[in-house]
């Protein structure tokens, strides 16, 4: 993705073999799934040390990598030791209940407990720190491990334990007394007591403690679709379906308005923001987009009020292609910048786009995901899967993109110059085992700004094995591992992760 004369002269890189590495959350054949363990978001913080998990039963689940710690150091630096490379894995750590189902009176909405983003923080003197969102609030949450204080020694003389009266009670007064025994018919032995100790606290063990700092609230009249951390890790952005504000982590009681779309008149709304993020480097700029298929730029050093965008990302679209689901597909369910903040990758219903910010013509590539169910849209609309919001992630080093579809299966397509890969997996033990082995139309350089079309299977509605399409499995959310060729995946209750 990066072009360069570099990558002219090496070729695009080999197809990746992915792996099944975990499985968190199982089900067994034929277990039905409670709608409170359905996972609703996912997310690697940037050490990629720590995956978090939220549910639609309002829980953050916490996991920690455990193969790096035997040894220490990245898989990277494993590899030129002589220790054998083994695959990422993960542990559970801890979970929290982040956020309970409220009801707006004012309103007279239900406000469901639901995490619909997580976002990783900085952390600070040992302790994780995280931010996550459900429809309307937002809260700030520190992770920290506390030792559990216990009395180890008390003021008895263990030999002579076992000669307490049977009916004196634990703290030696008799049961049949009052608690002003002592000061009534209690005295000191002349010269005091030669074996007094004072109790002694010891801290063996320790617990992880989860504790929200900040709750912010009330700053939001619709659903909330994306939070997202600023690069100067002091302030942070929310969105809504009309606008996005800006907050600073120590301040919750306060948020600046930065992007406003709504109309004078609401019968004058045509776009909504779908999802908003920061750009990874420069804390002035953020990117949004809309139910339009749009992408804006912009930048808060020129105003207040970021209503004017600096760029604007949109494909311009093909004369004769226009019919009634045209605006609902190109609607962008979530955009993600590349780790150096060159290109966005926008997922709309049907396809992943990748944008340089450089140039604002048309997307330097796109990939078709499930092109063949193209001729079942009226269908989709039918039983709403045409309105599924599908996530999508980068790697680390910009050379792969990845989103999921139906089925349970997940799309991974090379992003560098010529690459051809595109393959596509199930969310299994066996992630393998439905791979389409159609090749991916050969593409052209993207240093040269030149638009790629690359294709999957394009049979029609049916799977590689020959097996219908089942719209009620989607793999929606997804998060590649910042520094490794690792991906994390959700399907229902259960969280598949892989390696290549």
């Amino acid at each position: 993705m990066n072009g360069g004369d570099d990558a002219a002269t090496s070729g695009p890189p080999p197809s990746l073999e992915w792996r099944f590495s975990q499985v968190f959350g199982e089900r067994t054949a034929g277990e039905e799934v409670q709608e409170v363990d359905i996972i609703s978001a996912i997310e690697f913080d940037k050490s990629g040390d720590h995956l978090a998990t939220g549910d639609r039963g309002g829980r953050v689940v916490l996991f920690e990598r455990t193969d790096t710690k035997d040894h220490g150091g990245s898989r990277k630096d494993l590899e030129q030791t002589d220790y054998p490379v083994r695959h990422p894995e993960f542990r559970y750590k801890t979970e929290f209940q982040s956020h309970e189902p409220e009801f707006d009176y004012l309103k007279s909405l239900e406000i469901e407990e639901k995490i619909n983003k997580i976002r990783w923080c900085q952390p600070a003197n040992g302790a994780l720190f995280l931010l996550s969102t459900n429809d309307k609030t937002i809260k700030y949450w520190k992770v920290q491990e506390k030792k559990i204080k216990k009395i180890s020694e008390m003021n008895i003389d263990p030999s002579e334990s076992s000669s307490i009266p049977p009916q004196l009670v634990t703290n030696g007064l008799p049961a049949d007394k009052g608690h002003d025994y002592l000061s009534k018919d209690f005295s000191f032995p002349p010269g005091g007591i030669p074996s007094l100790r004072l109790p002694v606290v010891t801290s063996q063990e320790t617990n992880l403690v989860a504790r929200c700092r900040r709750v912010y609230a009330h700053a939001h009249d619709y659903h909330i679709n994306s939070i997202s951390n600023s690069s100067d890790g002091e302030t942070f952005i929310s969105a809504d379906d009309l606008r996005v504000n800006l907050w600073n982590l120590e301040i919750s009681n306060q948020s600046f308005n930065i992007v406003d779309v709504k109309p004078t008149n609401m019968e004058d709304l045509t776009e909504v923001i779908t999802s908003a993020e920061f750009h990874p480097i420069h804390c002035n700029m953020l990117a949004y987009s809309s139910s339009k298929g749009s992408i804006r730029l912009i930048d808060m050093r020129q105003s207040a009020l970021c209503d004017s965008h600096t760029k604007l990302f949109e494909e311009p679209e093909a004369p004769g292609s226009r019919s009634f689901f045209t605006e609902i597909i190109a609607s962008i369910s979530d955009i993600k910048f590349s780790k150096d903040g060159r290109y966005i990758l926008s997922r709309d219903y049907m396809t992943l786009k990748l944008w340089d910010i450089n140039m604002d013509s048309g997307p330097v590539a796109s990939y078709q995901v499930h092109e063949h169910l193209r001729p079942r849209l009226c269908d989709l609309y039918e039983n709403d899967s045409i309105f599924d919001k599908f996530e999508c992630c980068l790697s680390g080093d910009g050379l792969r993109v990845a989103t999921g579809s139906y089925s349970n299966l997940f799309r991974v397509f090379g992003a560098s110059q010529g690459s051809t890969e595109a393959a596509t997996l199930e969310a299994s033990k066996n992630p393998m085992r439905r791979q389409i082995q159609t090749p991916a139309r050969p593409s052209r350089s993207i240093g040269s700004m030149t638009r790629v079309v690359r294709r999957g299977s394009e049979s029609p509605g049916t799977e590689a094995n020959g097996n219908a399409y089942d719209f009620t499995t989607k793999l929606l959310h997804m998060a590649w591992h910042p520094t490794e060729n690792s991906i994390a995946c959700a399907a229902a209750n259960s969280l598949y992760m892989y390696y290549a």
